[in-house]
């Protein structure tokens, strides 16, 4: 999987996750000799990618059984939302916590029901070190801050960590409003410290690679 950041490899044995390993991009590990397939979200990396492992398939949303999809809708989406579904059942609802936060949700038919898009969390704290000129760039602490700061650096971790969760708290409680018994499942590198803090939150790091593991098992 090509993630905006980073590679993500999943090592199978049949339609068995084994093991995964993270990259920067433009690097394969060493121990990557054969690439099943591909899906990304960064075009200029999957022609790199093809032309260092010109036998990996490409994947594409059409390879997804997911009812009323959306041509632009990014494929990290569909894989994780349908690894979700696959083992938690469904309607179900993904947070991915990567480098953009994102929401996605399929119904009981496994119809797409919609999401959201906001920056992920250190791309938040990036943005502030970057267009202000005095704020510090800072990184997402383990523990919730102490809310009300009384130094710079933690008001800005006060301010993007509590105002984050609970705008996620309020897309929860809309879903739930319509899925009341839905799973919630949190992904991606953030996706941890995102369960950690929010009750109720399965944190699941490999769903993207569930997906996958379903769609090679189907193929």
């Amino acid at each position: 999987m090509i993630g905006n950041s980073r590679l993500h490899w999943g090592q199978f044995q049949g339609s068995l996750l084994e093991g995964i390993r993270h990259t920067p991009h433009s690097v394969i590990p060493d121990e990557v000799t054969n690439l099943i397939c591909v899906a990304s979200v960064v075009p200029s990396q999957t022609t790199w990618i093809q032309s260092q492992l010109p036998q990996a398939k490409p994947m594409t949303l059409a390879d997804i059984p997911l009812k009323n999809i959306y041509p632009q809708l990014g494929i990290d989406r569909a894989l994780a939302v349908w690894g979700a579904s696959q083992v938690y059942g469904y309607p179900c609802l993904v947070i991915d916590g990567g480098t953009a936060l994102t929401f996605s949700g399929v119904d009981g038919s496994l119809a797409w029901a919609g999401g959201a898009i906001l920056p992920g969390l250190q791309l938040q704290f990036t943005s502030l070190a970057q267009y202000t000129a005095a704020l510090p760039e800072v990184r997402l602490p383990a523990q919730l801050p102490q809310r009300w700061a009384h130094e710079t650096p933690e008001a800005i971790t006060s301010g993007i960590t509590y105002t984050l969760l609970a705008g996620i708290q309020d897309f929860i409680a809309a879903w739930q409003q319509r899925f009341p018994h839905s799973p919630i499942i949190s992904t991606g590198g953030d996706g941890h410290w995102i369960a950690q803090n929010l009750p109720g939150v399965v944190h699941d790091p490999n769903l993207i690679f569930h997906g996958f593991a379903t769609l090679i098992q189907e193929s």
